[in-house]
């Protein structure tokens, strides 16, 4: 049986199939998919039912002449295999050559790195005003779906671009689901399209003033041919909305496509982690709301990440909030919520958080409003950039008004999070750790700034954040046997504020400090350290990441890369200042 994959090699190559070969191709490319993704791990359900979209897209649109943006990149699976990387989703030996989002640095057709969501439309308007001002003539799409539509800044591409006066293409995906089911009122109004065949009265799209085509049958490639061809060269921006099935192809996908919205590598799926936060901050809420009647969960749209399972936002009921995918406003809508009485908590990944910077500054430092924000996923991980968690030190803790934490154990955790929504005086960051460690509870409810001595020594002194206190014991041990000295190890506890008792005492019998921390160095914890004790005779030596964007890399490497082990640390105090 003839293969149409095997002769691709770029979209030039899916333009010269005759049309009614391409369902046979779209058949080929979700059977890779289905192959591939459970073993790389990967956005699995997104891709299978995108796979016609892309073909068609490809198919009509004239690329790389014809500009094409992802929004919410990981659906680009399809899209990478019609341009020269089909390799990485077909052969075993090449599985996880590439990113599972675009990227420039693979190939010409990826315009942007995108793995947040929501900006397609924006980025996909500049590029049609740069066209303009410059006299050209080319097609330019954005892919706008997968709960995209309800971040803000869609929003407000949509608003902007609605008036450009010329060639501007929306395909917007509703696949009737973001990562969990959708959550916001314009998703009333897709349902009421879709219902008419996209003739219902009130349109969002048009509206907006935006031209309006409807595709019932988004998963079918020719019916796609067809809306794509009568959109192509059009003068004026238009919304091509395209109804699809999430994991289509793959019954357990399409029964269950939040579970299958992300698969973790074959190899990891098969291995017990054991406890989780995820696991400790369920069990934990679900006792708390037995007696704190107040308790609102909040989530922006991703809780698979989290842990918030739909079986336990079932159990929350009206105590549990899905914001869709609006980090800004989720966090404001906490600050309000604090400021009504209520006692807010914010579950959220690290990478995402990033998104609300203002609305921290603002809603909740400015205003002191007593919420509390958990973070997950901050710190190295193999992942990658565009999902990296190493920022969050650098940008919480330099926010006035804002307690910081970092537990390293999980009865640390337990404290600081009960302490938390039990206060009524500040908003509260929870730097939740990615392994659980069971050992004593250092946290003072009376003290929140204060550390934790976890052993007295003398001449070095190791100040941990949270999860590196088990980098501090290990290279503590390894220091005694090479040299003969025992070292302090202090947990700081709270990364937004300095104990300076404990800070001041290390100056009479220690002659450096080593600050270990999980994230990027440059504004992060190590360097207020060496700050305040710039004017001392104190030895400051930092460990953490560089200011840098790094890929996949495995957590190994980033241990090694940036001196992070008990070996690489000790031989640089021993070459700086201990022989």
């Amino acid at each position: 049986m003839r293969s149409y994959l095997d002769s691709i090699e770029s979209p030039v190559d899916v333009r010269r199939l005759p049309l009614d070969a391409l369902s046979d191709l779209c058949g080929e490319i979700r059977a890779a998919l289905i192959r591939s993704v459970p073993v790389t791990g990967g956005h699995l359900s997104p891709n299978l039912g995108f796979v016609e979209a892309t073909v068609a897209i490809h198919y009509v649109f004239d690329t790389p002449h014809d500009k094409l943006v992802f929004d919410v990149s990981h659906q680009c699976y399809t899209h990478k295999m019609l341009t020269g990387r089909k390799h990485a989703y077909t052969n075993p030996e090449y599985y996880n050559e590439f990113t599972g989002f675009t990227n420039p640095e693979e190939s010409e057709y990826d315009l942007f790195r995108a793995g947040h969501t929501s900006q397609a439309v924006s980025l996909a308007l500049g590029l049609a005003k740069a066209r303009d001002v410059l006299g050209q003539k080319h097609n330019v799409i954005a892919v706008l779906g997968d709960g995209a539509l309800s971040g803000g800044e869609a929003f407000e591409g949509l608003d902007n671009a609605a008036v450009i006066g010329s060639n501007l293409i929306v395909v917007f995906n509703d696949n009737e689901m973001s990562i969990a089911p959708n959550s916001g009122g314009v998703y009333e109004n897709l349902c009421a399209l879709r219902a008419s065949n996209g003739e219902a009265e009130d349109n969002f799209f048009r509206t907006l003033g935006f031209d309006y085509r409807y595709v019932e049958q988004g998963n079918d490639v020719q019916a796609l041919v067809e809306a794509f061809r009568e959109v192509r060269g059009i003068d004026h921006p238009v919304v091509v909305h395209v109804h699809t099935r999430k994991g289509k192809g793959l019954a357990w996908a399409e029964e269950h496509p939040e579970e299958t919205h992300m698969v973790a590598p074959q190899a990891k799926a098969a291995v017990s982690v054991g406890e989780t936060y995820q696991q400790i901050t369920r069990d934990y809420l679900s006792a708390k709301l037995e007696t704190e009647s107040r308790l609102v969960i909040v989530n922006a749209g991703a809780p698979s990440g989290v842990g918030l399972t739909p079986e336990f936002r079932a159990r929350c009921g009206s105590h549990f909030v899905d914001t869709g995918i609006t980090e800004q406003h989720a966090v404001a809508f906490s600050a309000g919520l604090a400021r009504g009485g209520a006692k807010p908590v914010f579950m959220v990944m690290a990478s995402f958080l990033q998104r609300a910077f203002d609305q921290l500054v603002q809603e909740m430092g400015l205003n002191k409003s007593p919420a509390t924000v958990l973070v997950f996923g901050a710190g190295f991980y193999d992942i990658d950039a565009t999902h990296a968690g190493t920022l969050d030190i650098v940008m919480t803790s330099n926010i006035p008004g804002i307690t910081c934490l970092a537990p390293a154990t999980k009865s640390e955790y337990l404290s600081m999070l009960d302490w938390s929504i039990d206060q009524d005086e500040r908003p509260v960051v929870i730097r939740v750790p990615e392994r659980v460690i069971v050992g004593e509870d250092g946290f003072d409810r009376n003290r929140p700034g204060a550390w934790h001595v976890v052993q007295r020594g003398t001449r070095v002194a190791f100040l941990s954040t949270g999860s590196t206190i088990t980098l501090a014991r290990q290279t503590m041990q390894l220091l005694e046997e090479r040299d003969g000295i025992q070292a302090t190890i202090v947990e700081a506890l709270n990364y937004s504020s300095f104990d300076e008792r404990v800070l001041d005492g290390l100056l009479y019998d220690h002659d450096v400090v080593v600050t270990l921390e999980a994230g990027i160095l440059c504004g992060g914890f190590g360097e207020k350290v060496a700050r305040y004790f710039g004017k001392t005779p104190m030895r400051v030596m930092c460990y953490g990441g560089k200011k840098e964007f790094l890929d996949l890399v495995p957590t190994e490497e980033f241990f090694l890369i940036y001196h992070f082990t008990p070996e690489e640390i000790v031989a640089d105090l021993e070459a700086a200042c201990l022989r």
